[in-house]
């Protein structure tokens, strides 16, 4: 290793010093003292978190009679103090790079840093465009039933383009591999007949549907890669959108079968007229298992499609950054907005929008995305998952003519210029367990294949010196007598309780074998061990701890006989016992003072009531026939004990105990006789009360009762029919003229069904015969007088 100022020897001065006043500018403030000083400081660790300006002093004699908090404070002042910088943890931050591994495009490309907690550190990735390099395209082709068309114009591409890309690079290879969908439902239609053949309803020959096959590695012979493509066929599925992420995801990670050159520039095309599914989308299927980001292919056949769910977005985004690879879409111009906001999210991106993949387009889309990348330089800067949350970083560009992007890229790039990135990386906190860390952080040019690999070391532990001893763990000075105690009866013992691994809980300094505790806005610190306070405990009804308890450690202590985790809860469980003496009517449990039910069918204070089990009662006809069958007596009773309840008695009438806790019932004996009986579970044992009087109705009862009614129906239908008659009777009786009837009137049965009614009416007939006039025939019916009479 070497100093990291050796390797930028044609780098510009002022980028160099910018870096170098990164680590030291936190020394020169005035308020550091401030934050160094503090009584919450009982440690060399305690005061190395409170920022980098902070140092601690270990020496054995330093500030007789003070305080812990006192060791910690700004070097310039501890060595005022008379402490030697020999004596001082105050770790540096240093930015360390090894000169000795070559790179051609980007350098350098090991970088070592040293971080406290707080503090930042500078560097300078230079980044150089070539003029000539290999070129890689591996075309990705959406081969469903949609693109055929398309897929034909794809056979002309590779001689053309290889003979367009000759003005940019000399060493062009090709290959390709194609993708529908996941195979399974509801994504393809899983008939029998369509799994093998998806376009069997059209009678043409398709090939199964696929998540992702590769079919040739990468190669410079284009007659090869022409004769692939001719022999591709089309697929089918069922939805719209298709499984692009997950084949992009599987072309990138299988280097070895797609066969990508470490020395290329590496372009993956991904050609499609549809949108693409996400992560979660395979939930449809089944598919919860997220994806693991590795290579699945078995013979060429990506073989995970069916067990793991789409990638996520950011996921294909740091595998395609990973493996140096510039993805390239083209799409149709009806996906091109979904497309659109989709490269955003995927660093190195490109989108081209085409109405047909015709190979001039085509030819056109990869040639501009290739200037692309050759011109447009920008990094990305990943830090292991495990530390994310405690660094953040910062990238500036500086463009080679002169300008400073914030986009983190640079534009019009031309053959030989570099580019130089000032990178700031700083660290937040230390792991939770205060130890050092080790943390890899990567920085990538997009579409290049070179990276500079940065690692950190943080410094959260103190060593304080050779001895490793930092005055810090019982070792505290004391006022009065003027001399460190230095036998194994120190002044901090008092100050711990049993098991503890601080002084106070954390929450206080120990002077003297006694703790003071902090001051806090939240309350009030109190204790021998500043182990309780009056604010971080739960409360209850208003009051910490529900009033029934004290706060020691963040924990309620109860009193005697409450517990719980806001002492609301009862030991006692009295109130959970029901008037038989059991507890929950033994149905339950006792839990904070209420009974809950072990049978979700139970409710009520003891578990007593059960609406569902109101309808149980044809659970009991067996044992109420057998005690039937026995004539009810208690002596023949006990042949019953199998099919019956504990508890079975006999009452007269049993309709007047209806009260809540007995359920009434009724039983149809073979002899048409009801019998009511009635249940109750109250006191924890089901008992049975059958009524000795049955309510029987005899059969010839039943014949007479509906003999009489059968007699009265047809009585009082002769009574209407009288009462009809003579109605009619009397309105002939006062019709004009004053007869009843006329003599004359006399027709038979026969002749009635002539009567003409008294109106005149005209019948038509007619008859179409067709082509000649239709025929017509008129009969007229005179209306007859009124008072006239008919005559037969």
């Amino acid at each position: 290793m070497t100093s990291w100022l050796l390797a930028y020897g044609s780098v510009p001065l002022c980028l160099l010093l910018g870096c170098l006043t990164v680590t030291v500018c936190a020394e020169a403030s005035g308020s550091g003292e401030s934050v160094c000083k503090s009584p919450a400081v009982s440690s060399c660790a305690d005061c190395l978190r409170r920022g980098p300006q902070c140092a601690w002093c270990f020496k054995e004699d330093f500030l007789h009679g003070a305080g812990l908090s006192r060791r910690c404070g700004l070097p310039v002042n501890l060595q005022k103090q008379g402490c030697g910088p020999e004596f001082m943890e105050h770790p540096d931050v240093k930015v360390e790079v090894n000169a000795t591994i070559s790179s051609t495009q980007v350098s350098p490309q090991d970088i070592s840093v040293t971080l406290r907690p707080g503090s930042e550190a500078s560097f300078i990735v230079a980044v150089k465009q070539l003029e000539h390099y290999p070129v890689d395209l591996y075309y990705l082709v959406d081969v469903s039933a949609s693109m055929q068309e398309n897929l034909d114009h794809l056979k002309t591409v590779g001689v053309a383009l290889s003979l367009r890309m000759t003005e940019h690079s000399s060493d062009l290879w090709l290959g390709f591999g194609s993708f529908v969908d996941k195979p399974v439902s509801p994504y393809i239609n899983v008939h029998p007949s369509k799994i093998n053949n998806p376009c069997s309803d059209y009678e043409i020959r398709c090939r199964p549907a696929h998540g992702f096959h590769h079919v040739l590695s990468m190669t410079g012979n284009m007659s090869e890669f022409t004769r692939v493509i001719k022999r591709q066929r089309i697929s089918g599925n069922m939805d719209t959108p298709e499984g692009g992420l997950d084949a992009m995801l599987q072309a990138a990670v299988c280097q070895r079968a797609i066969g990508w050159r470490p020395e290329a520039k590496r372009l993956l095309l991904l050609m499609t007229d549809q949108p693409s599914h996400l992560a979660l989308d395979s939930r449809l299927a089944g598919i919860v298992v997220p994806h693991d980001g590795l290579c699945h292919l078995e013979n060429n056949v990506y073989t995970g499609s069916t067990t793991m769910d789409h990638p996520s977005l950011g996921q294909l985004s740091d595998k395609l950054l990973e493996n140096y690879i510039y993805s390239i879409f083209a799409v149709e111009k009806q996906q091109y907005q979904w497309y659109k906001d989709l490269v955003h999210l995927l660093p190195g991106s490109f989108l081209g929008k085409l109405g047909l993949f015709q190979a001039p387009n085509l030819i056109e889309l990869v040639v501009d995305a290739y200037k692309r990348l050759l011109s447009e330089v920008a990094v990305s800067v990943s830090v292991e998952d495990k530390a994310l949350s405690r660094y953040w970083v910062s990238v500036s560009p500086l463009c080679p003519d002169g300008s400073t992007a914030k986009d983190q890229s640079c534009s019009g790039v031309q053959p030989d210029q570099t580019v130089y990135f000032n990178i700031t990386i700083g660290l937040r906190s230390c792991p939770d367990d205060g130890e050092d860390e080790d943390v890899t952080v990567m920085v990538r040019p997009i579409g290049y294949n070179e990276s500079t690999v940065v690692r950190i070391r943080s410094k959260c532990r103190c060593s304080c010196g050779s001895t490793g001893r930092c005055r810090d763990d019982n070792q505290s000075p004391c006022t009065g007598s003027g001399l460190m105690r230095d036998s194994s009866t120190d002044a901090n013992r008092g100050c711990r309780a049993d098991g503890a691994d601080v002084d106070c809980s954390g929450r206080g300094v120990c002077e003297c074998g006694r703790c003071v505790c902090d001051h806090s806005r939240l309350g009030t610190v109190y204790g021998k061990y500043c182990e309780r306070d009056d604010f971080s405990c739960p409360y209850k009804e208003g009051l910490l701890c529900g009033g029934r308890g004290v706060c020691v450690s963040g924990e309620c202590v109860c009193e005697d006989g409450w517990t719980g985790d806001s002492c609301g809860c009862p030991v006692s469980t009295e109130t959970c016992q029901s008037p038989d003496g059991l507890l929950c009517g033994g149905r339950g449990r006792c839990v904070c003072g209420k009974c809950v039910c072990d049978d979700p069918q139970h409710s009520g204070d003891f578990c007593e009531r059960c609406p569902a089990c109101q309808s149980s009662c044809q659970s009991y006809w067996k044992c109420v026939e057998c005690h039937l069958s026995h004539g009810l007596t208690q002596k023949e009773g006990g042949h019953c004990n199998n099919t019956c309840a504990p508890l079975v008695g006999y009452k007269d009438d049993v309709s007047g105990q209806a009260e809540e806790m007995w359920i009434q019932c009724m039983y149809i004996s073979n002899d048409s006789c009801r019998y009511r009986f009635q249940t109750s579970s109250q006191s924890g044992q089901t008992q049975l009360h059958i009524s000795t009087r049955p309510e029987c109705v005899s059969s010839s009862r039943l014949v007479g009762t509906f003999l009489s009614v059968c007699a009265l129906t047809v009585l009082c239908g002769l009574v209407v029919v009288a009462m009809s008659r003579l109605l009619m009777q009397k309105r002939k009786s006062w019709s004009p003229g004053g007869a009843a009837e006329d003599p004359d009137y006399h027709c038979t049965g026969k002749d009635l069904s002539y009567i003409p009614t008294t109106n005149e009416k005209t019948v038509t007939y007619r008859r179409d015969r067709l082509p000649d006039r239709p025929v017509e025939m008129h009969i007229q019916v005179p209306k007859m007088p009124f008072g006239d009479h008919w005559q037969c």
